[in-house]
């Protein structure tokens, strides 16, 4: 195989890959709506965690070591503890297209705190459709008849910041050599989830009845939306630039707008329309380079530092032959 052919369509099969994550969880606010029972955010985050993470362990048989046993505490409370009991609150407290698009927010807050945590400027190009990105789930969602309840907004914008910092973490940390990514997902669901148990039964309890659609319902959040998405997205982050894996979560709200259409049989007008063609477009371009000429000029005098560097070796090691 040509390995330049190979470098060009590996990015776009960890695109897709990756970008499976958030559109499950595009379906959150539909199935939390639907199917689940109301007024359990904590015991829906319990479920969609401490399950799937103790399969996870139970089929990769790793355990953390050293460093990891903390790092793993960290992101699991950032990305699981934290984040799952705020999502489902706002899902509980805010139409799904609302909530949806307080996450849209998150490759901003991305791009603010990778240049803390990992000094990386983002690019005019991407933080630009970043915004357009943002604008455009906003057209779609955010109506006359869009509900902005206070607790629901907090705690949208609490949760986005939190899979925002835990992104960047991720990122930064990567995962210890020969450990996948299914094992990496399985330590911080497992944490999370153990965070989850006491909160959840001192606040909220078990539900007292559940029927075939919230079994059903659960088993979805915790096996595609939460395992299978989990692992999908944290190996997609370690190997894309934080730039190109943080715009991905914009395919959340666009699926959860059109699981709206489809199943629950709303409608879009013409502004959410355009709205919609915004976010997507957004989205794309966010993951294509910066098409400034003076970038690409920035970057080629940039890449012979190293390809100097190796030949001031390889002279070095020829004179010292002669």
């Amino acid at each position: 195989m040509n390995p330049s052919t190979s470098s060009r369509t590996l990015p776009v099969a960890t695109l897709a890959l990756t970008a499976l994550a958030p559109a499950s969880w595009g379906t959150t606010y539909a199935v939390t709506t639907q199917l689940l029972p109301p007024g359990h955010p904590l015991f829906a985050g319990l479920m969609r965690a401490l399950p799937a993470g103790l399969l996870a362990l139970a089929l990769t048989r790793v355990l953390p070591r050293g460093e990891w046993w903390w790092k793993s505490a960290v992101l699991g409370a950032l990305n699981i503890g934290a984040f799952f009991p705020l999502l489902f609150l706002s899902a509980e407290r805010l139409p799904g297209g609302v909530a949806a698009t307080l996450g849209a927010a998150q490759p901003l807050l991305v791009a603010g705190l990778a240049m803390v945590a990992l000094h990386d400027r983002p690019t005019a190009w991407r933080l630009g459709w970043g915004v357009i990105g943002v604008l455009g789930v906003g057209l779609v969602v955010l109506g006359p008849a869009a509900k902005l309840d206070a607790v629901g907004v907090i705690a949208g914008l609490g949760g986005t910041a939190t899979m925002a910092a835990g992104v960047v973490l991720t990122k930064r940390w990567g995962r210890p050599a020969g450990v996948g990514p299914m094992a990496l997902a399985g330590w911080q669901l497992s944490v999370g989830g153990l965070l989850l148990l006491p909160l959840t039964l001192a606040v909220e309890g078990v539900p007292r009845q559940l029927d075939g659609g919230a079994v059903g319902g659960y088993l979805w959040l915790g096996s595609m939306s939460g395992l299978i998405a989990y692992t999908l997205w944290f190996r997609g982050v370690g190997k894309l630039p934080v730039g190109a894996s943080a715009p991905l979560v914009l395919v959340s709200p666009l699926v959860a707008t059109i699981v709206g259409v489809v199943a629950l049989g709303e409608s879009l007008s013409l502004t959410q329309s355009l709205g919609f063609a915004l976010a997507l477009a957004a989205l794309l371009a966010a993951q294509l380079n910066s098409p400034n000429p003076l970038g690409r000029r920035a970057h080629r005098t940039a890449d012979p530092v190293p390809v100097r560097e190796e030949r001031t070796a390889e002279e070095i090691r020829g004179a010292r032959a002669r």
